[in-house]
């Protein structure tokens, strides 16, 4: 309840400190106003949880108002059991409740940093293991033995559910993929945008720092072998609905292209 949390980008730290080293860096941003902070105490004063249907067998969790980056997790309703993917930082007693009555979590998969959140307060409310990259060990805030780091390029959650390291954004930044439900969940590592027939791809979205497009073109690579029609990224209602692996494909391209123009 009393552990810092950075009012920028929402995530908790296991203890006092002067700095918010994922807002230092060159991808994030220290807040205007200087380095702040909040508590799940405060929060939970004037925040609550919002619980709604983001697609077949897919639940958005997110919070009212808006927390920090203000993106929303996804529960997905696997028959293996729910995995929660990516974070909010808001949570409560009212939260777990609504959860538990989905059926509650067995896996936590975040995609990146950004969105560690309170993300050992759920492990432990669920009892569940938040499966983060390797590569991206040196970013987590709130050390603890729900951590379960992996390695490699991809890992197997249960029958049809694969993480991917994509690597876009973060070293370690991570997709997940749902083969019964041909979906891909990308956080912000592949970025569904406005035009909700594309996505697109960057190193840093708040600083526009584009991708590198090596990096790029080893994540269209990966997610060569899954099939999937739709891609939800990170925020309410940014879904691409239907030709998901189509509109993925030929956004890289328009990416490339744009990057690699050097007439």
């Amino acid at each position: 309840m009393e552990l810092p949390i950075c009012v920028t980008c929402g995530v908790q730290y296991a203890g006092p400190r002067p700095d918010c080293p994922i807002c230092e860096d060159e991808r994030q941003y220290v807040g205007w106003e200087g380095q702040r902070w909040t508590t799940l105490e405060e929060l939970r004063g004037g925040h609550r949880g919002r619980v709604a249907e983001e697609g077949p067998g897919v639940v958005g969790i997110g919070t009212e108002p808006s927390i920090a980056i203000g993106q929303r997790a996804l529960l997905l309703r696997a028959p293996t059991g729910n995995v929660l993917w990516d974070m909010v930082t808001h949570i409560d007693d009212d939260l777990v409740r609504r959860v538990n009555d989905l059926g509650g979590v067995s896996a936590i998969a975040i995609s990146h940093p950004h969105y560690y959140g309170t993300m050992i307060e759920w492990a432990r409310a669920f009892d569940a293991p938040v499966h983060i990259h390797e590569a991206d060990r040196r970013w987590v805030a709130r050390p603890d033995d729900a951590v379960a780091f992996w390695s490699g390029d991809t890992l197997e959650l249960a029958d049809g559910l694969t993480l991917i390291n994509a690597g876009v954004h973060f070293a370690g930044g991570q997709v997940l993929h749902w083969r019964d439900a041909r979906a891909l969940f990308s956080g912000d590592i592949v970025q569904v945008v406005n035009d909700r027939d594309w996505v697109s791809f960057m190193y840093s979205y708040p600083n526009y720092i584009p991708e590198r497009p090596r990096t790029v073109r080893r994540a269209l690579r990966l997610l060569e072998p899954y099939d999937f029609d739709r891609v939800y990224g990170a925020w309410w209602n940014k879904i691409v609905y239907s030709g998901g692996k189509e509109a993925v494909r030929r956004s890289a391209e328009r990416y490339l292209s744009h990057a690699l123009d050097d007439e």
